[in-house]
């Protein structure tokens, strides 16, 4: 169905899993009028500034982008500007990255949508997807919501539950839940842009919260439960990834694990990378290393 026509929306982003949104969205015949983002950032050994993924798609999809580095008086008449007389009727938000003022999420009439990848009240905060590998809670999905001036406390608009058999690995995992996301919004737009679709206080006496990750979270013990390493494996895939130390030639060196699987009860290591060198098997690893689980 191609919506292009009718709905009008901006969308704030900084993240992979915002381009998979706005990927799926544009398929569904929805693009933004324009794009809010952070600013670029050095990257590299020369620090060169570079922007962001999100501002990379806005470019090649010839979509104006706005890069705050703060919501100032400059930026929010720029978006009070940008929206004014019709031209955008709702923000869409999804892996911003940063709380919204309610001088911003005011703004459209149709106020600021989220897409959240959980089942609000249950893991608010910034890692939804790695929480639910991690406690192994398989019945999740995805929800859209009325952004208020609290982490992720707005009244629900829109649910989908998801039933996950396996834990795929986080990236693999946040794309899924992102496409899922995606056509939940696309189904949902038109009624919410004409305000029939009613909004549902989410029950905060059973809100959980989820926290930013640091790398000492990726440590595997593996004298503990075999299951919980291999989810802790799939949750820090990409950041920060699960680790162990070995004592070689004198010296401790960290032990980086890429790959694993879980089955019939075990906890198969597939690939590593020892501290300074490449991705090596797991059986080569043992066999030079001299490691043995």
């Amino acid at each position: 169905m191609n919506h292009e026509s009718s709905i009008k929306f901006a969308f704030f982003g900084s993240s992979r899993m915002s381009v998979v949104v706005l990927e799926e969205l544009k398929t569904a015949g929805l693009t933004p009028i324009f794009v809010v983002t952070t600013p670029d950032k050095p990257q590299g050994r020369k620090l060169v500034l570079t922007p962001n993924v999100v501002k990379t798609w806005a470019i090649s999809n010839r979509v104006h982008v706005f890069d705050f580095g703060k919501f100032d008086k400059v930026a929010i008449d720029s978006l009070s500007k940008e929206t004014t007389g019709g031209s955008v009727s709702v923000f869409i938000v999804a892996s911003y990255g940063k709380i919204l003022p309610s001088s911003v999420i005011n703004i459209p009439p149709r106020k600021t949508l989220n897409i959240h990848p959980s089942l609000l009240p249950k893991y608010r905060g910034p890692s939804p997807l790695q929480q639910a590998i991690l406690d192994d809670t398989k019945r999740t999905g995805v929800t859209i919501m009325r952004i208020d001036e609290q982490m992720d406390h707005g009244p629900i608009v829109a649910q989908k539950e998801i039933i996950m058999n396996e834990w795929p690995v986080y990236e693999d995992f946040e794309e899924m839940m992102a496409k899922e996301g995606a056509h939940l919004l696309a189904s949902i737009l038109p009624e919410w842009i004409a305000g029939k679709l009613p909004e549902m206080e989410q029950d905060h006496s059973k809100a959980t919260t989820t926290r930013k990750f640091i790398k000492e979270d990726g440590l595997i013990d593996f004298t503990g439960d075999q299951y919980k390493n291999f989810r802790k494996i799939q949750a820090f895939h990409e950041w920060p990834q699960s680790y162990f130390f070995i004592d070689h030639a004198s010296r401790k060196i960290r032990i980086k694990i890429t790959s694993a699987s879980f089955t019939n009860g075990k906890l198969e290591i597939i690939k590593v990378i020892p501290e300074g060198s490449s991705e090596i098997s797991f059986s080569d690893f043992q066999k030079g290393y001299k490691f043995s689980l």
